[in-house]
């Protein structure tokens, strides 16, 4: 498994990769952690588990170049502290230097917790450099 994008993502909050094909498909499981909580009822933040699809989708594709231009995500179950959670990611659709990657997350008991649509682009040079 050879990751060469988001090499210094903090996987801690983003989600560790269990698995990487490059250009067809990605795996992350993500620990909800104490560090994600919102409220007193130990109710997670939808930014981490949106990071942690969106890292899923950047491995998916695994060019060192890859961005995010758009998604479409649906929080579909809550994600209380202490769950983990399971990211598969699989390029459906290929155009040019843009990929379409779905991205679904499961919590422990197989139920879909978040889906979506994560438009990527790969430009030639890192978005960063003039």
């Amino acid at each position: 498994m050879e990751i060469k994008t988001h090499k210094e993502i903090d996987q801690s909050l983003s989600g560790v990769p269990t698995a990487v094909e490059t250009d067809r498909f990605a795996s992350v499981i993500l620990e909800i952690t104490d560090q994600m909580r919102a409220d007193e009822k130990g109710l997670v933040h939808g930014g981490f588990i949106f990071s942690a699809g969106d890292y899923c989708a950047m491995l998916a594709v695994n060019h060192p170049n890859v961005v995010l231009a758009k998604a479409e995500v649906k929080f579909l179950k809550p994600v209380r502290v202490g769950e983990h959670l399971f990211f598969e990611g699989i390029v459906i659709e290929k155009e040019g230097n843009r990929r379409t990657v779905e991205v679904n997350a499961k919590n422990e008991k197989n139920e879909i917790v978040f889906t979506g649509k994560f438009y990527c682009v790969i430009p030639e040079k890192h978005v960063l450099e003039r």
